[in-house]
């Protein structure tokens, strides 16, 4: 396993158990104990967890993952419901986009919709974003008009949060908010890690026609700490085809479309 791969790993058993023991993540990994020593202690120093004796645990209890750390996880689905999502922009239409792996694989699947073109060469869609990454990839593409936010930079998801973002999407009407989010549950509806994310999420579904949540299965059933927004506010559900029948039929009960990609 590639120091890439074991880092990638190390930090998905810290998101699902919030700490690591040596011993038994070289076990799982099936590497020697000072490798996962040395590794730790380079993640240590790139800020991403706090050493310990024997292992090492999150900075706080609402740890997420950076994004480029989490670009490589249930890759397929995310791709799958991406696709799924952008065709659900039509021509003309202006579509709000928040930070996160899968809306990121959103934004690359609309910049590549052939039907998106206009005759004189001008933008067909409009994109309104608070993720530097996104606006970074389709401000290239000319089929697409590109609106990001002011704001402060969150490292861990390249998203721009604060009064200056805010004040951005205060003016905007959009047709269509695309929303990842880290949890999804019938009770608390969709939430992040994140208290400012959360309001900034909040507000970009509150300026849309209609609010669509792009959500793998591994976060349906799941509560994080910040609500976006209570699940009677979200017309579509849109997941992958691992997501059980008795895990989604609670939310088509409740009203909400579900598509499974």
């Amino acid at each position: 396993m590639k120091r890439p791969e074991r880092w990638n790993a190390l930090l998905d058993l810290l998101a699902r158990d919030g700490r690591i023991d040596v011993e038994e993540a070289a076990a799982e990994l099936a590497v020697s104990a000072a490798t996962i020593r040395r590794d730790l202690d380079e993640l240590a120093q790139q800020q991403m967890l706090t050493r310990t004796r024997g292992g090492a645990v999150a900075h706080n209890l609402s740890y997420d993952l950076p994004l480029r750390y989490k670009t490589a996880r249930r890759a397929s689905e995310k791709q799958r419901i991406a696709a799924a999502a952008a065709r659900m922009a039509e021509p003309g239409s202006i579509v709000g986009l928040n930070g996160g792996t899968t809306t990121t694989e959103v934004a690359r699947a609309i910049s590549m919709r052939g039907d998106l073109s206009t005759s004189g060469g001008g933008p067909a869609v409009t994109v309104v974003t608070n993720a530097l990454n996104i606006a970074n990839e389709l401000a290239v593409r000319p089929q697409v008009k590109i609106v990001l936010t002011g704001g402060v930079a969150r490292p861990q998801s390249f998203e721009l949060m604060g009064p200056l973002a805010t004040g951005v999407l205060d003016q905007v009407s959009l047709d269509l908010a695309i929303l990842g989010v880290d949890a999804l549950d019938t009770v608390q509806g969709a939430t992040a890690h994140h208290e400012s994310e959360a309001s900034i999420n909040h507000l970009m579904a509150g300026r849309a026609t209609r609010v669509v949540v792009v959500a793998d299965s591994s976060k349906l059933g799941r509560r994080a700490f910040a609500r976006i927004c209570a699940l009677d506010e979200i017309d579509v559900l849109i997941t992958d085809t691992g997501a059980d029948e008795e895990l989604v039929a609670p939310y088509a009960e409740a009203g909400v479309r579900v598509i499974r990609a």
